[in-house]
């Protein structure tokens, strides 16, 4: 027996999860304004307030999982004799992961004979949902322990992650691009297409004019890197756009109806540093 945890970086809609094993997921904190939230089970923010308040001009921080609260939520399934898999943010993004394998070099000793595998997903927000929806339909068809751990390594090399921004503020602020990037993108309406690379790094890959022509961009990225036979399952994340996250679902079906289409919010730990208005999409494809 085994269980598969995550956290609040995360991004998938209930219905992905639906009729498969019990996730747990960590909650975070996000600090918007002056006021501190916690985000995920148990929390006191809601995505559609998170994004009200981005709109009116509060700028939104995170901050990693600190190894204690690692340790307490390991601890919690081995001390039942249950072994555990952690598959969180990609470490090329944030400290999340270096904290969680301190955790369980803490808990090696305590319980030797135990499993806790603590994995770098090389993936974030909807390709780390998407990459945990397809791990969890591993574990309900009875993959083991050990098989799952490498059904993953392999496979989160093959998750596509494609987006564009709408306003450059909030990755300006996360450090992402520099204030004079900023202040020409925003003058020229550019939106930048940023995938996750091989490394788990964001990489900026073009800058596209306008609305139109990012979701063009997007559509010509997944052309080249989509591969059905891996799997027709494919995730559209929007930072409180939901009309513009179904255009892009309309695309895609007209080029490729085999598409098994979901669509989620990007939720507030990533839309701190991306702002309203995102547009994502993730698919198994190649070009990490």
């Amino acid at each position: 027996m085994y269980q598969i945890i995550t956290d609040a970086t995360a991004d998938y809609s209930a219905e992905m999860l639906d009729g498969l094993p019990a996730l747990d997921v960590i909650p975070m904190d996000v600090i918007v304004g002056d006021d501190s939230y916690k985000y995920g089970p148990g929390g006191d923010l809601k995505i559609e307030d998170f994004y009200a308040m981005l709109k009116n001009g509060k700028f939104a921080s995170t901050s990693a999982i600190n190894p204690y609260i690692y340790a307490q939520e390991f601890e919690k399934y081995l001390s039942k004799g249950i072994d555990v898999i952690y598959l969180g943010l990609t470490s090329g993004l944030s400290g999340c992961y270096r904290n969680a394998v301190l955790a369980k070099e803490e808990l090696a000793g305590k319980y030797p004979d135990r499993q806790l595998y603590v994995l770098d997903s090389a993936c974030a927000s909807i390709g780390l949902g998407i990459l945990i929806e397809q791990a969890l339909e591993k574990q309900k068809e009875g993959l083991s322990l050990e098989e799952i751990v490498a059904w993953i390594e392999d496979r989160k090399y093959k998750v596509a992650h494609w987006f564009t921004v709408d306003e450059f503020e909030h990755l300006k602020r996360g450090g992402r691009v520099s204030a004079a990037a900023a202040v020409v993108g925003t003058a020229l309406q550019i939106k930048p297409m940023l995938t996750v690379d091989h490394d788990g790094k964001l990489e900026v890959k073009e800058k596209a004019r306008g609305r139109k022509h990012a979701m063009e961009a997007q559509m010509r990225h997944m052309r080249q890197s989509y591969r059905p036979e891996l799997g027709n399952y494919l995730v559209i994340g929007h930072g409180d756009d939901l009309e513009r996250a179904h255009q892009l679902g309309e695309l895609v079906k007209a080029e490729f109806p085999e598409t098994d289409i979901h669509y989620t919010f990007i939720g507030p730990v990533i839309g701190s540093h991306t702002g309203p208005g995102m547009i994502a999409f993730t698919f198994w494809g190649t070009d990490r």
